[in-house]
């Protein structure tokens, strides 16, 4: 089993940054790829950026270049550094977790999900 809390969402202007962190509990967490996905008003729940157990990034092509995925197995945690913010990043992020073995793009291949962080980016 995996817990996980996110945090260091809030209200951010345009251009501007945010770092999301997600702190798991469980011994397991360095063996779990993690990633972040972000739900919008009446929008399906999108894949944004996952790390491997073996540290592999990779995210969609709307954050390339912008939104940047890192952990700390040292501290069970995982961080989503945002920059340039526009106001279509406007989402509550969720982060999730899953033993790893492959690449994961859908929610239904994460096993463990957080209560999510709301992120509002104004114009």
């Amino acid at each position: 089993q995996v817990q996980l809390v996110e945090s260091g969402g809030g209200l951010v202007q345009a251009g501007g940054s945010l770092r999301l962190s997600c702190a798991a509990s469980g011994r397991t967490f360095s063996n779990n790829d993690m990633a972040w996905f972000r739900q919008a008003p009446g929008k399906e729940r999108e894949f944004v950026a996952a790390i491997t157990w073996t540290t592999i990034t990779y995210s969609t092509d709307s954050v390339k270049g912008r939104f940047t995925i890192s952990r700390d197995n040292a501290k069970n945690t995982v961080y989503l550094q945002m920059n340039s913010l526009k106001p279509e990043d406007t989402a509550v992020y969720y982060c999730a977790a899953s033993p790893g073995g492959r690449f994961r793009f859908r929610p239904e291949e994460y096993a463990y999900w957080g209560q999510g962080t709301q992120v509002t980016v104004a114009s």
